[in-house]
């Protein structure tokens, strides 16, 4: 998808974030953006020099109610669209050649010679718990998750993320890299393929205009100026677009991953090459994962005072290894289900310290990047991975969240016969009224091609469901943690692992019946394959305005607790994304609005409201 820059008389009609008609009794958070920044960043309502039309991105927006300099966001009158953050008490929530001889074979020239036999080999699977600084040997820190038989190929382009082409053995941890300024503060994969990342970033700002919209008219403010972000991500080309917007906007950023396969080693480097301290590479161990956040808080003369968190996983590392930090860190950002609910669990417990927004239930991450990315990524995981045809399988989707309705989607268009399993019957409803059939797992897992987790769960496939599977079921986990499928009761002598490309494995049962296993159980579509980059606009820039309202709201405005996203900056982000469309916005009369008793410029839809 290609981002087009609209002309004036066709740019979407978008209301511009005004808050004069606030009541001014309200304690509104704010955003430390100016007026300039923030009206250049809104589509204009319309307007301009037809012969010399400017970008939209560029152009201020045309004199109307709510412009001016009474509506102007300054640190009087707020800064980006405001709308309080809704507190919230309840949760929803070898290649190693065989040298063993095979068969002789004469060949054209009468060399006799002798045919490799293939021997398999079960894979003996090391406790992988130990603690991070316990240096493992060299053999046991190197992850599952390299292929057995790796390619060769001398481009570093997205494809060699997938295959983990780099013939370098080498531990990232057991090497000295420094980047083009002399600096080791970083561990990737290999520093010698930042050129690559940079290109694959350089596409990706192409599909992210918000969050290009927002570096280019706010890094003059510096709304960040002083933060000190410490963040745990997947680390991806959208990311890297995100890391370098909170760089401009004033921010200094350390990075580690949230997952140990998703991270593109081409981008981490690119990364590090560009000054960012980043540790992660696609292939960590356990003990590596542990490691690289470890490296990322733990840094003399570096004291993190804000968390961008995706699972939670930094969180708990801090609070276990570091508490003391919590003093100086402002709040935690948090984008995942499962980060989420272990916000809730400290809150409940009394133990959480500092203000926490929640970004997942927030409705960009939830109706865009869980449904509509999910819908796309399933798709392109599972053809990846087994290059197999969807029409007229068997397909059963464990829970129907917005990932669920995604992936049922998606399976259902490309003519699956698509079973769904849920616990919430509002939920199961709406499965039964999309034409799908609901079901107990039990009754349809003999029969199913392809079983999906999508519930945030733990244990939904256990090793009962497993031994009943029909032979070449494929298993797959879309929800962010590993916990769906109980992988670890896989991992027993009397079943045979065999690797049989990156991220595939086959699990063998002693009858010989096999299930493909992929990822290990973790999140498919980042580990597997790609998501769409423009989704990804749309939560990064949620992202991003989280850490800004957090870092530059007064004391006292957020309690220790998990608060939503507000209204107003939800709607904000989305319309950051509308003129890529060519979108059109209807706008509210005086009368309409009166009538409805809302304000013209929003939020029109209250809290309650389920889109």
């Amino acid at each position: 998808m290609s981002v087009q820059v609209v002309s004036a008389a066709a740019a979407a009609k978008v209301p511009e974030v005004d808050l004069k008609d606030l009541s001014p009794s309200e304690a509104e958070p704010q955003l430390g953006l100016s007026a300039a920044a923030v009206s250049a960043m809104v589509p204009p309502a319309g307007g301009g020099d037809p012969e010399a039309p400017a970008p939209a991105a560029e152009r201020p927006p045309a004199p109307g109610p709510g412009s001016g300099p009474a509506a102007a966001l300054s640190p009087a009158a707020g800064k980006v669209p405001q709308a309080s953050a809704m507190k919230r008490s309840d949760p929803h929530h070898q290649h190693q050649r065989h040298r063993d001889g095979g068969e002789a074979l004469l060949s054209p020239d009468g060399t006799v010679t002798e045919a490799p036999r293939t021997v398999k080999k079960q894979i003996q699977f090391a406790d992988q718990k130990q603690e991070f600084n316990k240096r493992p040997t060299k053999i046991g820190r190197r992850s599952l998750s390299r292929s057995i038989s790796q390619s060769s190929t001398d481009s570093y382009s997205s494809a060699a993320s997938y295959t983990d082409s780099s013939d370098d053995e080498t531990s990232p941890r057991d090497k000295q890299q420094k980047n083009s300024k002399g600096s080791s503060d970083f561990c990737v994969k290999n520093i010698k393929q930042a050129e690559f990342g940079r290109r694959e970033i350089e596409i990706a700002e192409q599909e992210m205009p918000a969050l290009m919209a927002l570096r280019k008219r706010a890094q003059g403010e510096k709304p960040l100026a002083g933060a000190k972000i410490v963040g745990c991500t997947h680390i991806t080309a959208q990311t890297a677009v995100l890391m370098e917007t909170l760089g401009a906007l004033g921010a200094q950023c350390r990075w580690a991953a949230c997952n140990i396969y998703s991270t593109l080693n081409e981008v981490a480097a690119a990364l590090a090459e560009s000054g960012f301290p980043v540790f992660a590479w696609k292939g960590e161990s356990e003990d590596d994962f542990w490691w690289c956040i470890d490296r990322c808080v733990n840094v003399e003369g570096w004291q993190p005072n804000m968390i961008l968190d995706d699972g939670g996983d930094l969180t708990h590392w801090i609070y276990k290894k570091y508490p003391n930090m919590f003093k100086k860190i402002k709040g935690i950002v948090e984008e995942s289900v499962t980060g989420v609910h272990r916000l809730y669990q400290l809150s409940k417990a009394g133990k959480l310290c500092v203000p926490a927004m929640n970004v997942n239930d927030s409705v960009t991450k939830q109706k865009f990047d869980n449904l509509y990315c999910c819908r796309e990524s399933i798709l392109d995981g599972l053809k990846r991975t087994t290059d197999m045809m969807f029409g007229g399988k068997q397909v059963v989707v464990c829970g129907y969240g917005e990932v669920g309705k995604g992936c049922c989607a998606a399976l259902k268009a490309m003519g699956s016969i698509v079973y769904v399993t849920e616990i919430d019957p509002i939920c199961a409803l709406q499965a039964c009224m999309d034409g799908f059939r609901l079901v107990k797992l039990n009754e349809v897992i003999r029969q199913v091609d392809i079983v999906i987790t999508c519930t945030g769960n733990k244990n939904v496939v256990t090793r009962e469901h497993l031994d009943r599977m029909k032979n070449s079921c494929i298993v797959c986990n879309m929800g962010h943690s590993n916990t769906e499928i109980d992988v670890a009761s896989l991992r027993t002598p009397e079943l045979t692992w065999e690797r049989v490309r990156s991220q595939v494995d086959h699990v063998i049962w002693p009858d010989g019946k096999r299930i493909v296993l992929l990822a290990e159980g973790r999140l498919l579509n980042l580990s597997c394959s790609t998501v769409p980059t423009f989704v990804l606009s749309i939560t990064a820039t949620t992202q991003a305005l989280a850490l800004i309202e957090l870092y530059n709201a007064p004391e006292g405005r957020y309690k220790q607790d998990v608060y939503l996203l507000p209204k107003k900056m939800d709607e904000y982000v989305a319309s950051l994304h509308l003129p890529t469309f060519d979108a059109h916005l209807t706008e509210l009369t005086d009368e309409q609005a009166k009538y409805l008793g809302l304000n013209k410029n929003g939020p029109f839809k209250p809290n309650y409201y389920r889109y």
